[in-house]
């Protein structure tokens, strides 16, 4: 029997302090691929957008089950040293990585190709399973039966990841193949998820929602009421019949960072599987679509320019427009646009954009609430100053009350006389054997070791250590991870 694949993917940027989101996702027909970037300033972002845009084209792919590894192997190469060109090439993205998690459709088969500590699940009836092993340090430590399964989600060091990809020519994924059964429900995500979100309750999702869609949205309401400090990005499929009467989307759904890069993602895929390949590959690296395959001409780079120029004159009679209240469609728009934001020493809703125009305001207090900024932790105090984006109004609803979460802890801190300061990060220090611990980021230079680099500072520390003979140690909750 034939099968399909029902998906959806959704991706936030949490209620950390990142103001990008350095996560990447990828859902279509035959293929899903889930990728959490780290490195210093955009480098993350870029990373894991890269990676999702090198394997978009595997898509439409028509491989048979004994050429789908060789394929997801030679796709993550490719991809890994495009990472490593990119870094050559500009200095910003030095010590850049990302995890990846690939599954392509071979009739009814999938094929996996996994490297990183993001995880993914399955669901089969009754059994309920991670079919990823994370290549982390606490998961050595778990291997060598030096600590349990439990005692691993509470290690400070469980964050320290051993393998990712970084463009290092030892950056290698575990694969494996695996049957396909109609029913079978399938969840991919970044830490974001797993790191605030048990198991069992992940599970009680994807056996109580009724579509892909709906896990979807339940897993990212429930990472955000859990207070996560990281970008959270998940992707679901459901195995179904092919020759069913309710027939699943073509469109491919793109997610993250790799979602400003990819363009016309909303629109069905071409026709011819060629067309199709190609489409994807100039939407995943944010080319122009050419009329054919020649190389670019001078006149096409003048005519970008020109483009370029028109681009930026219609943005000035746009903001010209407004200015002279000519501008009712933009506005119209920017009312349907929420954001969270302090107001008068309160947590609030507002609606419209934080941006203004000179004097014109183009937001407003939607609804106030009873959460003080001076009870949240200062880091939180800190994303609240800076606005945190909502999708919608629902959406900043979930993203108060889990601010008041916050707020009530700190209060009950309080009333023991213990000071709340910043919401709760494990630090994580890397053990002095065999591996050397990473500096503490600050705001001064960060004097770099062999084969250390630091990175964003997030609920999970990052460090990227390489020690001899061929293990290498890296952390995707700071700045930096190991070049």
């Amino acid at each position: 029997m034939a099968i399909a694949l029902r998906y959806a993917a959704r991706s936030d940027l949490g209620l950390g302090p990142k103001s990008r989101n350095e996560d990447s996702g990828y859902a279509g027909p035959n293929l899903l691929v889930l990728a959490d970037g780290m490195g210093g300033h955009a480098a993350g972002d870029v990373a894991s957008s890269m990676i999702v845009g090198e394997l978009a084209p595997l898509d439409e792919e028509d491989v048979t089950a004994d050429q789908a590894i060789p394929l997801l192997e030679e796709a993550l190469h490719s991809a890994n040293a495009k990472l490593t060109k990119a870094m050559r090439e500009n200095s910003d993205l030095a010590g850049m990585g990302s995890t990846t998690i690939v599954m392509l459709r071979t009739g009814n088969k999938l094929a996996m190709a996994h490297i990183g500590d993001s995880r993914a699940f399955m669901l089969r009836g009754d059994t309920f399973s991670q079919i990823t092993k994370d290549h982390s340090f606490v998961q050595q430590l778990v291997d060598e039966g030096r600590i349990s399964k439990e005692d691993a989600g509470h290690h400070p060091q469980r964050s320290v990841v051993t393998r990712v990809m970084t463009g290092q020519p030892d950056d290698e994924p575990d694969t494996s193949l695996r049957e396909a059964k109609i029913g079978d429900r399938f969840l991919m995500c970044s830490d974001g998820l797993s790191d605030f979100v048990g198991a069992d309750v992940i599970e009680e999702i994807l056996r109580e929602a009724r579509t892909p869609d709906e896990a979807a949205d339940r897993c990212i309401e429930i990472a955000l009421k859990a207070s996560t400090r990281d970008n959270v990005t998940v992707i679901v499929a459901e195995v179904v019949d092919a020759d069913g009467d309710d027939l699943p989307t073509t469109v491919p759904q793109v997610v993250g960072a790799a979602g400003k890069r990819m363009r016309g993602r909303t629109r069905a895929i071409p026709t011819s599987p060629a067309e199709k390949a190609a489409a994807l590959s100039r939407e995943a690296t944010g080319r122009a679509e050419p009329d054919d395959d020649a190389l670019e001409l001078a006149e096409d780079r003048t005519r970008s320019r020109r483009s370029k120029i028109l681009l930026r004159t219609i943005g000035v009679l746009i903001v010209a427009a407004i200015l002279g209240g000519g501008g009712y469609a933009a506005w119209a728009w920017s009312q349907k646009q929420y954001f969270v934001a302090a107001d008068a020493g309160h947590v609030a809703i507002f609606r419209g954009v934080s941006q203004d125009l000179g004097p014109i305001r183009l937001s407003h207090v939607e609804s106030s609430s009873d959460v003080l900024l001076s009870d949240l932790p200062t880091d939180v105090q800190a994303s609240v100053g800076n606005t945190i984006p909502a999708r919608d109004l629902a959406d900043a609803q979930v993203k108060v009350t889990a601010l008041r979460g916050e707020a009530t802890r700190c209060q009950r801190l309080a009333a023991t006389g213990t000071p709340c300061g910043t919401t709760p990060n494990p630090t994580s220090t890397v053990p002095t054997t065999p591996v050397p611990t990473s500096p503490t980021p600050s705001t001064s230079p960060v004097p770099t070791l062999p084969g250390l680099t630091p990175r964003p500072s997030v609920p999970r520390p990052s460090v990227s250590l390489r020690t001899p003979p061929a293990v290498a140690l890296a952390t995707d909750r700071h700045d930096e991870v190991a070049a």
